[in-house]
């Protein structure tokens, strides 16, 4: 009975640790990094996706080395995240970023990416002739 016990006491130390690190970016390689933003998105509120996804691509595009882009984001929550893409946008913009010159500020650009993203999706189900006309607005976000 006391083997089960510690067992028990074991396990469910165990699964706080593991449950603790699930709001958290896993860091151990890109793989697991890139996965881990995914499911972390799709857990956030509709209203912060755009603005997570942003932040995490800016930091990405901004750190080239895999290593320190690594140690960037391990172990980071969502709104870390978008507090450091928020840092890096300031950061670019007042270093004369070209891919920044046409936002105001960081809510600027996020609004435009939401109505692109939200034009994008109601697109979906149109014919092949007006995809293929609409094709050349795609968003692609310049970083």
């Amino acid at each position: 009975m006391k083997k089960l016990s510690s067992l028990l006491l074991i396990f469910c130390c165990a699964s706080l640790v593991a449950c603790g690190k699930g709001q958290e970016i896993n860091g151990h390689n890109t793989s697991t990094a890139y996965r881990s933003v995914k499911a972390l998105k799709n857990r956030l509120p509709a209203e912060n996706r755009i603005e997570f996804e942003v932040s995490f691509w800016t930091i990405r595009d901004s750190k080239k080395d895999d290593k320190e882009f690594l140690a960037a984001v391990d172990g980071k929550t969502p709104q870390e995240i978008i507090t450091l893409g928020k840092e890096l946008y300031q950061e670019r913009k007042a270093a004369g970023f070209k891919g920044y010159e046409e936002y105001t500020s960081w809510e600027n650009m996020i609004t435009k990416f939401s109505q692109e993203r939200n034009d994008q999706e109601n697109r979906k189900g149109k014919s092949k002739e007006a995809i293929e006309k609409d094709k050349a607005n795609d968003v692609l976000y310049k970083l």
